[in-house]
């Protein structure tokens, strides 16, 4: 399954959590939570808060680069649950996805009134 699938079956995975728990209000892990439910429920593997080594130049640091959910081995997933959202979202997702050497990722943002209009794809040299 290549990545743009695997977004496909993340976005309606959202989008059922988001109706099912009634829209917008509350706390970005709970959201996290029920999304790691329905995407398995949809028979993609996935880790919830994975911690990344960093290295910078040639030194391991000690905080590691945490993930809210990698899909598959190939998509990166930020959750988040904002009123008011910020581009600067999509330009972490990119450094995360730069430092993975991964080419998808998603931020869902579970705060819009339709999350279906949250969804902000980011991507680093895939080609569709």
């Amino acid at each position: 399954m290549n990545e743009n699938e695997i977004s496909k079956i993340i976005v309606d995975a959202a989008i059922e959590v988001h109706r099912v728990l009634g829209g917008p209000g509350l706390l970005e892990s709970v959201y996290e939570e029920a999304l790691v439910y329905e995407v398995a429920d949809r028979g993609l593997s996935l880790k919830r808060q994975v911690c990344v080594p960093l290295i910078y130049k040639g030194n391991s640091l000690a905080t590691p680069l945490r993930l809210d959910l990698l899909v598959a081995e190939k998509v990166i997933v930020e959750c988040k649950s904002m009123v008011s959202y910020n581009a600067i979202f999509e330009a972490q997702l990119l450094t995360y996805l730069r430092l993975t050497g991964l080419k998808l990722g998603l931020v869902v943002n579970f705060g819009e009134t339709y999350v279906s209009k949250g969804v902000h794809r980011v991507v680093n040299n895939l080609y569709i």
